[in-house]
């Protein structure tokens, strides 16, 4: 038979539990929380097909193309070979020069179909690129693509900025 708790005491437990601060180091907190990200992306996409990287045109094509720095409009892209049924990867696109986002899809898409690969646009959002502090945020949506999702943009770029230690994603946001 279970012992049913004093509620005087579960009560007391949890004040303390709050009352005590938790030490945990910076670099601990900042490596989980890293690690979690990188799971949902995981978990929530695939981010290429398994042939992707076997394939020559699709490794010719390259996963990121992005401005150094500032803030500026992003696409999220699959792009696939249509002579190799389901052979795709995902890449990222995104400029300060380009107003909207379709702007950005007509400045990438020519050079992609001239190398005989197809591609269609996923979605869109904003990026926040800060090379000095090794950061980028992704967030927002586009009002012509919609919203791309943001957890396989923050994949393919942890891949691509492997020395950056703050790749964060949100839904929030225009």
């Amino acid at each position: 038979m279970l012992a049913v708790p004093n509620k005087r005491l579960v009560r007391q437990m949890l004040l303390n539990a709050v009352r005590k601060p938790l030490t945990i180091s910076f670099h601990l907190l900042h490596t989980a929380r890293r690690k979690l990200f990188t799971t949902m992306a995981a978990s929530q996409a695939e981010v290429q097909s398994s042939g992707a990287s076997k394939n020559p045109k699709l490794k010719a094509v390259p996963d990121v193309d992005i401005d150094k720095n500032g803030r500026f409009k992003y696409i999220l892209i699959k792009v696939h070979d249509p002579d190799k049924e389901r052979e795709f990867k995902h890449i990222v696109r995104g400029y300060a020069r380009c107003e909207y986002h379709a702007d950005i899809f007509d400045e990438v898409a020519p050079a992609i179909e001239e190398s005989g690969l197809d591609c269609e646009v996923l979605g869109g959002g904003r990026i926040n690129h800060d090379s000095s502090k090794k950061k980028i945020e992704i967030n927002g949506y586009s009002q012509g693509y919609g919203q791309a999702n943001h957890s396989i943009t923050a994949r393919i770029l942890n891949k691509r900025f492997r020395d950056y230690d703050n790749i964060t994603w949100n839904n929030d946001g225009y």
